[in-house]
């Protein structure tokens, strides 16, 4: 099949969507499928980094975008960012040929919607890879009134995305409830996590190892929180808990990765005059398992009311490195139930601890106990309940997925046809 994959992110960026869409792309080329990729010629995090306009890898032939570079400090220039690249990415469709399957992710917001005219004017089939919803991330924020004229017309373009795919593929169960919450029928969605890369990633002593030595950190208890730093993700708790532990030797508090929240980590270290804060820009891939593999305790988090909107998808490669983790976030939350049961299985050597938003005495309490429990864990076991996490599990689920619904589209229209064809015979 000729497939197209349209996301803001890929190859040889670092964000979670970029990895995740990467994979699925090489995926597909090895089942023998023709893949063309289009996205942006800019790094996400980091837009002064540029990326060859045209390139063929591994056999993805990629179209890379200009869109424009007005930064991420206020709401409008971000929204001015992703409007162009939406222009430039209808031009570039326009003059696309048609493709049998378009697969559609979320960034920039509503790119979906581009797929979906595509395939209802040039034909194919439109699949929904929903890796955030939005509006609904964008009032949840306090961006968007939920009253608002902009709010309700970016609901129906949703909604159009939504209605129009063969498939819609949801991060977790509360993705899907909301989801179909919006009257889509609920045969239409499939739930698969984001997958960890435990291919390439995996607990990597030596690189440990390195990375606490090239960052100082050789005698410290890190705790790390990696990733996109987002108002989705709110970190207020665990900077509050910096602080209350900046008087504690040896305990250090690493934020790796960016966003347009990192700023205000490195804001209230210097307010604080904290020197147990280190932030850190994202890790290339190839590195992406000594920095995680630093961590003695890791940190996930999500925002209270963007469940079943975002899904902090860091969470799969730290356990396949089989560090513990702290957890804080709502209490029902597809997070909040790995962590119950990582807590709760007694064969796995992994640690899960959790804590509410604002509830800084308990975390602090979970990392000092953390940090009690060290001498007596061995670092890189994994646990069990990763392996169904694990790429070779649900990146073949995925491309079945295209490949059964085609097949049985093509079944349909086939028996069609005949029917057809045998009346008019008669």
């Amino acid at each position: 099949m000729k497939i197209l994959l349209l996301n803001q992110c890929f190859y040889p960026d670092v964000m979670a969507t970029a990895q995740q869409l990467t994979d699925l792309a090489v995926g597909l080329t090895a089942e023998g499928h023709s893949v063309t990729v289009i996205a942006s010629d800019r790094g996400y995090d980091d837009p002064t980094r540029r990326f060859p306009r045209r390139e063929t890898w591994k056999g993805i032939q990629i179209i890379r975008i200009s869109s424009a570079t007005l930064g991420k400090q206020a709401r409008w220039r971000r929204a001015a960012n992703f409007a162009s690249f939406l222009v430039n990415c209808a031009l570039r469709l326009l003059m696309s040929p048609r493709f049998d399957v378009v697969v559609a992710l979320t960034s920039p917001p509503l790119i979906s919607f581009l797929g979906a005219l595509f395939v209802r004017l040039k034909g194919g089939k439109f699949f929904f890879w929903v890796m955030d919803l939005n509006p609904d991330e964008a009032i949840a924020a306090g961006w968007l009134k939920p009253d608002s004229r902009s709010a309700r017309i970016l609901a129906r373009l949703l909604r159009y995305s939504l209605l129009h795919a063969q498939a819609i593929i949801a991060l977790d169960h509360f993705m899907k409830d909301r989801i179909v919450a919006k009257e889509v029928p609920q045969e239409l969605v499939t739930v698969l996590s984001p997958w960890a890369h435990n291919d390439a990633v995996s607990f990597d002593q030596k690189g440990r190892e390195e990375f606490r030595r090239q960052h100082k950190l050789e005698e410290s208890f890190v705790v790390m929180y990696a990733g996109n730093h987002s108002p989705c993700h709110p970190l207020d708790t665990l900077v509050e808990a910096a602080r209350r532990l900046s008087d504690r030797e040896g305990i250090v508090f690493c934020f790796v990765g960016g966003g347009s929240e990192q700023r205000k980590v490195v804001e209230f270290a210097a307010l604080h005059n904290l020197k147990n804060i280190r932030c850190l820009p994202y890790q290339p891939f190839d590195k992406l398992a000594a920095s995680l593999s630093a961590a003695d305790l890791h940190v996930v988090v999500m925002g209270n009311e963007f469940v079943g909107i975002v899904h902090p998808s860091k969470l799969y490669n730290i356990l396949t490195i089989g560090s513990p983790f702290l957890y804080i976030g709502p209490e029902e939350s597809p997070i909040a139930e790995i962590a119950a049961q990582v807590a709760s299985n007694g064969k796995t050597r992994a640690s899960a601890y959790a804590a509410r938003h604002g509830d800084v005495e308990n975390v602090v309490k979970d990392i000092l106990e953390a940090v009690e429990q060290r001498p007596n864990r061995e670092l890189g076991q994994l646990p069990e309940i990763a392996i169904p996490f694990s790429k070779q599990t649900l990146l073949p689920r995925m491309i079945a997925l295209f490949e059964s619904r085609i097949a049985l589209e093509n079944q349909v229209s086939n028996k069609s046809e005949t029917a057809s064809y045998i009346s008019a015979a008669r």
